[in-house]
């Protein structure tokens, strides 16, 4: 999904040296009018973070100077330890060439190669599943029988079964959201619709469970909701999903292009070969949470993650394992004019030994239809709203929505006052 160029505004009017060259300027006009705020922010993230549930939140000193202060808010708010922090650098595994791969928002490894989505796209060649070699080069293809919507993330069932989440909603206009499941020798994906229980929402990151259970997780500032299906997949009816929970990933003050914001959204998920590790990515960090005896929702939810610090890529959204669980792979959209090809990169983790997959390397050959999902029973019987680290639910970018507005005001009432006393003059 593309960011808008106006996320420089906002992170000008959050930055107390800049307030004052800001008042005068068109931005800020933008700013002073609460129904324009939204444009100076993400597309997606602005209109759920101007809901009124967490108005008051904005206000409260310790996240006003969170917003203000991004490299003290991880300190303050959700700390993250230092010595669990990985910052080794990036290393590239290989260049991608193809001109019909320049919006790649899903990836899985799969034994020696690699296999990706595009994010939603007007051109019907880019609208397929793409198989790669280890050389980053296209092998094979697999076409929809029908249009997706806007493909977001691929997740890799343990059987070899490839999901992929047809759940992106910039404009949260969607009535359904879809998955398309693609069993082990079968020629076409199945598709499978799901509808939110509380609304439309954009998202972009997508797991699957060992018992083959997918797991959406919305692309919303600060807290984001965890939705499984509430009774298995059906190809005949949409299938409603719950809300199983709520994951609140820490601040830091990783460089990326978005700056606060980037840090603030989940753009992709993966899960370890072994089950016991489940990455949540945003803009600038992955997130590596330990998943006990296969609970994903529980490991989301109550866990407290280790920070991988994924500097400066370009727009990251896809992320996954190595087939031996010993790295992390990224590849991130390279659209526009002066875009470089994408680049997959691979973020060794030095600690982890090498674990016995308990995913094919190939997927065993298969001429039966696909069946739907096993039942969401698993993953527990009630929603857990615990955030990662136990804190309270926090929402970044309302906090952020909230100071810009209130910066606004300010800057509005004391350019009034200046304007009488000039007249009284």
């Amino acid at each position: 999904m593309r960011v808008v160029s106006l996320l420089t505004a906002a992170t000008m009017l959050t930055h107390p040296a800049a307030a004052a060259p800001v008042a005068m300027s068109p931005a800020a006009s933008v700013a002073l009018h609460p129904a324009a705020a939204s444009v100076a922010l993400h597309p997606v993230a602005a209109p759920a973070a101007l809901r009124p549930v967490a108005a008051s939140a904005a206000l409260r000193p310790v996240a006003a100077s969170a917003a203000l202060h991004p490299v003290a808010a991880s300190a303050a708010l959700h700390p993250v330890a230092a010595s669990a922090a990985l910052g080794r650098a990036a290393e590239t595994v290989c260049t991608v060439r193809d001109d019909r791969l320049d919006e790649l928002s899903g990836m899985v490894a799969v034994g020696s190669g690699y296999v990706v989505v595009n994010d939603g796209s007007d051109f019907a060649a880019r609208r397929k599943i793409f198989f790669l070699n280890s050389a980053c080069k296209v092998t094979r293809t697999v076409s929809y029988p029908s249009r997706p919507r806007d493909t977001e993330d691929l997740a890799r069932g343990r059987d070899g079964t490839l999901w992929v989440g047809d759940i992106g909603d910039n404009s949260s206009s969607r009535t359904t959201i879809a998955l398309w499941k693609l069993a082990p020798g079968a020629r076409t994906p199945t598709l499978f619709r799901m509808t939110y229980p509380d609304g439309s929402r954009n998202a972009e990151a997508l797991l699957v469970t060992p018992g083959n259970t997918p797991i959406v997780i919305s692309k919303e500032g600060g807290t984001a909701g965890l939705y499984v299906p509430a009774r298995p997949l059906s190809r005949d009816a949409p299938t409603p999903l719950r809300r199983a929970g709520e994951v609140t990933l820490p601040l830091t003050s990783t460089s990326n292009p978005f700056s606060f914001l980037g840090r603030a959204v989940i753009t992709g998920a993966a899960t370890s070969p072994d089950g016991t590790h489940v990455a949540l990515r945003t803009y600038a960090d992955a997130f590596e949470f330990p998943i006990p005896d296969g609970d994903v929702i529980r490991g989301l939810t109550s866990g407290k993650p280790r920070q991988i610090p994924l500097p400066d890529e370009p727009q990251g959204e896809a992320i996954t394992y190595t087939p031996d669980g010993r790295a992390l792979l990224t590849v991130s959209e390279s659209s526009g004019e002066a875009a470089k090809d994408p680049v997959i990169l691979r973020y060794a983790l030095p600690d982890r030994p090498e674990a016995p997959s308990g995913q094919p390397t190939q997927a065993p050959p298969s001429t039966a239809a696909p069946e739907p999902s096993p039942s969401s029973a698993a993953i527990g019987p009630g929603p857990a709203t615990a955030a990662a680290d136990g804190s309270p639910r926090f929402n970044y970018i309302t906090v952020v929505v909230g100071l810009i507005l209130t910066l606004a005001a300010l800057l509005a009432v004391a350019v009034v006052l200046l304007a009488r006393r000039s007249r009284r003059r």
